[in-house]
């Protein structure tokens, strides 16, 4: 009978050690991505119900901040800057809260994004951007709030809807998907630059492949540049070092050792002193 005992408390230890109730989230979580032009954008966001319920002006008061859904503040993330109803809004990550009035809407990105709906004690110097819309009324009820991105056009616009009972809002967004575009064709056309030569050279040297081109590619990238870096004379001289050519190597790491005595750079100075004294043995 003991026996028995034990193996039963047992049993309903390990069941409620393990077991787990399953139940679905009365706000169900949904997540949307939407690339516009050059720019990735995603919206993390909370789905409460209608229910039967009088929504704007009762259950979400007018003129008060609120979270924007239900449970954890929606996370607005873009790749790049957005100009957000002609406003600039930055690069980053926010939190997205709105203030319902009946004719309008604010809507505010706020730098602090781990809020569990609103922030207790709001921080002006927090609020990246704040704009203001105008409501629209549906015909027909929208049960579950939703947020979408629509309407992308000439791959650098969208809009970003709001849409819960009868009440929807919209906010434009423009990418500088022009601006991007004409850089990295600029860029692509005008061909590699300095730094682009220089990680080149870095890459042949730590790998031991070509050495001749990477000498080629190390001086180009000095070449480009408005100013002698002592960085890339230094690499230049560990280049020729291997190469066997000592004599330029230790004129090379003179060079550089001038100047980052220069700059103050101690740990460049003392690299090329060491290198110089083992090279001149040879």
């Amino acid at each position: 009978m003991k026996k028995l005992f034990v193996g039963i408390a047992l049993a309903t230890f390990t069941f409620s050690a393990t077991a787990q109730v399953q139940a679905p989230a009365p706000s169900p979580a949904a997540k949307i991505e939407q690339t516009v032009g050059l720019t990735d954008i995603s919206i993390a966001y909370s789905r409460p119900q209608v229910k039967g319920r009088t929504v704007f002006g009762d259950l979400v008061p007018y003129g008060k901040m609120w979270r924007t859904g239900a449970n954890k503040a929606v996370q607005f993330s873009a790749s790049t800057d957005l100009m957000v109803e002609g406003k600039e809004l930055k690069a980053g990550n926010y939190a997205l809260f709105t203030v319902p009035n009946k004719d309008n809407w604010d809507i505010v990105f706020y730098e602090e994004t781990e809020i569990w709906g609103t922030p207790r004690e709001w921080v002006d110097s927090l609020e990246a951007l704040r704009v203001n819309v105008k409501t629209m009324t549906l015909n027909d009820n929208v049960e579950s709030f939703t947020i979408s991105i629509d309407n992308v056009v000439e791959s650098k616009k969208a809009q970003v809807s709001i849409s819960w009972a009868t009440t929807k809002v919209m906010f434009n967004i423009e990418t500088p998907m022009e601006k991007m575009a004409l850089a990295s064709i600029e860029k692509t056309m005008a061909g590699p630059s300095a730094g682009d030569y220089y990680s080149a050279a870095s890459f042949y040297l730590e790998t031991g492949k070509d050495l001749e081109q990477a000498l080629v590619w190390i001086k180009k990238s000095s070449e480009l540049r408005e100013k002698e870096a002592y960085w890339v004379l230094r690499k230049q001289s560990l280049i020729e070092a291997e190469l066997g050519k000592t004599d330029d190597a230790i004129k090379t790491a003179k060079r550089s050792l001038e100047l980052a005595e220069k700059a103050g750079n101690g740990d460049y100075v003392k690299m090329n002193k060491e290198s110089i004294a083992e090279w001149s043995k040879k």
